[in-house]
């Protein structure tokens, strides 16, 4: 169960509906909850990524194929992040299917869904 779906249950409780300080706490978490959901409270560190992300998308369009992230790392967009924020970023990217990930033999393969 989500927070949301907890939330909104406990907002079911006749008890919960009876009190309007409850009523308001339990209002203002739903609210918080969108507002992370629609960036709007996403730290800078977030807000960056995004862009890296939009950076690892554009270049898996442009070339079409198949790529390592040693590969992605080649191209001028990307050469000034490591390894490891590349890997990081496909693997929540991944997460949220827009790129596929394909192992072959002991390599990584990452392309756009």
């Amino acid at each position: 169960m989500t927070k949301r779906e907890m939330f909104n249950a406990i907002a079911e409780v006749a008890e919960v509906k009876a009190n309007e300080e409850m009523m308001a706490f339990i209002k203002h978490e739903i609210e918080l909850l969108d507002n992370r959901k629609s960036g709007k409270g996403m730290t800078k560190t977030q807000k960056d990524n995004m862009k890296v992300k939009d950076l690892i998308y554009d270049v898996l369009a442009d070339v079409g194929e198949k790529m390592t992230v040693t590969e992605l790392l080649s191209y001028e967009k990307l050469s000034e992040f490591t390894n490891q924020k590349i890997s990081a970023l496909l693997r929540q990217m991944v997460e949220k299917g827009l790129v596929v990930k394909t192992i072959e033999g002991k390599k990584a393969y990452f392309s756009v869904a």
